[in-house]
């Protein structure tokens, strides 16, 4: 029997020109992932660019996302840091909120070995109560979270899961030895589909805040195995993931302007990333994909 297909959407963090939080963006853009059948949400996560945002900001950003969610969405907060002291706060601030959880990203800046980084998730997941998750993003952090290391990190019990961004290769022991007690949430937006028919049912990534559409599609897809579509819809979303990532802007100034242009105002990419350049704009008007995403609706004039 197929499992229920969670796709969680790791949201992006919409700021005044202030820097302070954008309510109105934030509000807009919960929005729309649940009005496309989004289930999970992952705030303050690479996405929403939690390292770089004040302490105020990140405080109101899991406040103000539990509020607009009221409930409707499972959802996760990103509290990691760079060293055990920085997390343990970063816990404290959001752990008394109505969340179902906090993801911890393997600490980056100082290397620790696999042996430190047991005891760093351990000493987190005795003090934190509410369940922690870890998250291996090894090639942004510099340190991979070893099989191993995962397997003796899974036997606490309020560690719950993983959130894997590295490759699926990685993580496939893990499931084929506790996937069924251990949540593995994998982030693979090229390989989707294949994903999905071979029965891996816990997506999420960022990419979903600009084609929750097309996310919904895949869904449905899945569930009516229409291998066909859900193939379909796989290479738009990696054709779109390729432009945005050889795209001459910086990638969170393109998805910012993207946002916009779905009606969600606020800005996705604070400083010191720069904002696209008008003729950048007109570049990004005329790529296909990006004017299939807006088939058939208008293109917002909203701004940052």
């Amino acid at each position: 029997m197929m499992q229920p297909i969670k796709m969680i959407t790791a949201l992006g963090t919409p700021l005044t020109a202030e820097e302070q939080l954008h309510l109105p963006g934030l509000e807009a853009q919960i929005h729309d992932q649940l009005t496309h059948g989004i289930n999970g949400f992952l705030v303050g996560g690479t996405m929403g660019l939690m390292q770089l945002l004040s302490d105020v900001t990140y405080r109101e950003l899991a406040e103000q996302s539990v509020q607009f969610n009221a409930g409707r969405a499972e959802l996760l907060v990103g509290v990691g840091d760079t060293s055990f002291v920085r997390t343990r706060d970063r816990i404290r601030m959001v752990e008394d909120l109505s969340i179902d959880g906090v993801v911890v990203i393997s600490p980056f800046f100082v290397k620790f070995s696999q042996e430190d980084l047991v005891d760093y998730y351990l000493s987190l997941a005795d003090l934190s109560s509410k369940p922690l998750f870890l998250y291996d993003l090894p090639q942004t952090t510099g340190t991979k979270l070893e099989v191993e290391t995962v397997l003796k990190l899974a036997e606490h019990p309020n560690i719950q899961g993983i959130k894997c961004s590295d490759h699926f290769v990685t993580i496939r022991p893990v499931i084929d030895s506790i996937g069924d007690q251990f949540r593995v949430i994998v982030a693979q937006p090229h390989l989707m589909d294949v994903l999905l028919r071979s029965g891996v049912s816990e997506h999420l990534d960022g990419v979903y805040i600009l084609v929750p559409e097309w996310i919904e599609k895949m869904v449905v897809a899945t569930e009516a195995e229409d291998w066909e579509e859900l193939a379909s819809v796989q290479r738009d979303l990696s054709g779109l993931l390729s432009f945005l990532r050889s795209f001459s802007a910086p990638l969170f100034a393109t998805v910012s302007t993207l946002m916009n242009m779905r009606g969600i105002p606020g800005n996705f990419a604070p400083q010191p990333m720069r904002a696209l350049t008008t003729h950048e704009h007109e570049l990004l008007l005329e790529e296909p994909l990006v004017q299939k995403i807006f088939a058939g609706k208008s293109i917002s004039s909203v701004e940052a």
